[in-house]
């Protein structure tokens, strides 16, 4: 019985909801399928770039497993519209009943009524049959029902024009319904065989990896070096910046109001540049030789579009900015006692003791060996944060 009860509720409130949820369901998805589009758009350009460019396998293995979780992401986004969709069309197939039920009955009535109008088609037999009433009472009865039969054909001629034009809307609506469903399917379809296709050829690396394991396991003890020196730089200024003369936990040199916004904001700001993760926060195995872990990541890095702009993710002053190896550019803005590091820039838009605001630019993304990447972290003091966490 509760089930039946919430089953009930559950269609009442699509069909009271129904077109502005279902417009607000397809508002999300395009928002969606836009944003997954661009992110496998800016991963194609950088796997045809490093493929020119003869880089890592690992590299192109890294960007075409980042390919096939958006597209993954996007066949997923896909099925739900498509259930939405079926939802839709059903709830409007049965209003198109309902519909055709309520015009059968009304055109039933009305036929009454005409029929009833043609008998009494005559003056003179309305006058006769008012004339002939028992009494007085009876001939009003009668006389209002003449009065009133030639209205309420027009009334119901009304209600039938009306039901009639909500049903052609409805159709319509049905046909584009049906016609939206199918494209999404088409869509769907066209993912499916390109999500195969990169598959394969994901397949087809991790081969050629297996095959040259010398030669990566030399380029990722390299990598480990640059990891390192990064890590090891980024906690010297954090420890320079922390080690303010004072007594107790709270150090008169930072800013805490301004920390205590940063903090309140965790899971809301900006992304620093719009692009597709290629690597995530944490520890992680190599994707081939998967007992062998690859270094600590600090932060994330985002594939992005050739010189896109990096913008601070929130107020604050530039503390520093330092060229690694294999980092190139780095920018370091200290927010009270978190901070924000933005690496691998070609130009920098800022110097050391600038103040930031949210949005602002901070410089544009380096090519580097033919990848257009910005490696992104954020510290609360000496300990790294998840950035996908804090970003929304």
């Amino acid at each position: 019985m509760k089930r039946l009860l919430t089953f009930i509720l559950l269609v009442f409130s699509l069909l009271s909801l129904g077109p502005y949820a279902m417009s607000q369901d397809t508002k999300v998805y395009e928002e969606k399928k836009a944003l997954l589009e661009r992110e496998i758009e800016v991963l194609d350009r950088q796997l045809s770039e490093n493929t020119s460019r003869s880089r890592s396998e690992l590299s192109r293995l890294t960007f075409l497993r980042a390919k096939i979780s958006s597209r993954k992401t996007l066949v997923r986004e896909s099925e739900k519209q498509i259930r939405r969709y079926s939802d839709e069309i059903y709830l409007t197939q049965k209003k198109i009943n309902r519909l055709n039920e309520r015009l059968d009955t009304l055109s039933l009535y009305y036929g009454k009524l005409v029929r009833n109008a043609y008998k009494n088609r005559d003056a003179r037999v309305w006058y006769m049959y008012i004339l002939a009433s028992d009494d007085i009472g009876q001939a009003f009865r009668r006389y209002g029902y003449f009065k009133n039969l030639s209205a309420q054909t027009r009334v119901q001629a009304d209600k039938i024009r009306s039901a009639r034009q909500e049903l052609e809307d409805q159709k319509t609506k049905l046909r584009s319904l049906k016609s939206a469903a199918e494209e999404v399917r088409a869509d769907r379809q066209e993912e499916l065989a390109s999500l195969q296709q990169e598959e394969a050829e994901a397949s087809k690396i991790i081969a050629t990896l297996k095959k040259n394991r010398t030669k990566y396991e030399k380029e990722l003890a390299s990598k480990r070096k640059e990891v390192e020196a990064l890590d090891r730089e980024i906690k010297r200024i954090i420890e320079a910046a922390m080690s303010s003369s004072g007594t107790g936990n709270r150090k008169p040199g930072i800013d805490y109001k301004l920390a205590e916004e940063f903090s309140k904001n965790k899971g809301k700001l900006p992304w620093p540049a719009e692009g597709a993760v290629v690597d995530r926060f944490g520890q992680h195995n190599h994707p081939v030789f998967t007992h062998v872990k690859l270094p600590f990541n600090n932060g994330m890095t985002i594939a992005v579009r050739k010189g896109a702009d990096v913008n601070a993710v929130f107020n604050g002053v530039v503390k520093q900015i330092v060229v690694m190896p294999g980092y190139n550019q780095c920018v370091l803005v200290q927010h009270g006692n978190y901070f924000s590091f933005y690496c691998k820039l070609k130009t920098t838009a800022v110097k050391p003791g600038d103040k930031v605001v949210t949005g602002q630019k901070i410089g544009t993304v380096d090519t580097i060996n033919g990848e257009t990447q910005l490696h992104f972290q954020i510290w609360q003091g000496n300990k790294p944060q998840n950035p996908e966490t804090w970003l929304r």
